[in-house]
């Protein structure tokens, strides 16, 4: 089977290097799949999962802003910040979803709509990301 060589790489560090049969990002438009010999592109990451396929097993990040360049045979994501799902506080991203919730719902004119909805986006993601253990 084709691979592809992966490079996970926020300020912090290096979180993962190696060859990976697929990779998924989340673009700004939505999630990219990306296989072997993919065609060159360059995107926005927005907060989500980065999930990949190697050795038959799917392993999974939660990634902040970023970027992401594609090549036919290497894919590099640069992240503000990456996070393994082990490492994700679940009772916290739960409890910033619900005010995010609540904060969307709210009608008063001193809600900061936009922030709510970065902070919703961020901890669903981080919720996501953490139930592939």
């Amino acid at each position: 089977m084709a691979k592809i060589q992966l490079e996970i790489v926020a300020p912090s560090r290096l979180y993962f290097k190696g060859e990976v049969e697929e990779v998924t990002v989340p673009g700004r438009e939505g999630y990219l799949g990306i296989l072997p010999g993919h065609a060159p592109l360059l995107s926005y990451l927005k907060p989500g999962t980065i999930s990949f396929i190697q050795g038959g097993g799917e392993s999974s990040f939660f990634t902040g802003n970023g970027y992401v360049e594609v090549l036919p045979d290497r894919v590099s994501v640069l992240a503000e910040e990456v996070i393994g799902p082990a490492e994700i506080d679940v009772e916290k991203a739960r409890a910033d979803k619900e005010k995010a919730d609540r904060l969307l719902q709210s009608k008063d004119s001193e809600t900061d709509h936009t922030a709510a909805l970065r902070l919703w986006e961020r901890s669903t993601a981080q919720l996501e990301a953490s139930s592939k253990k």
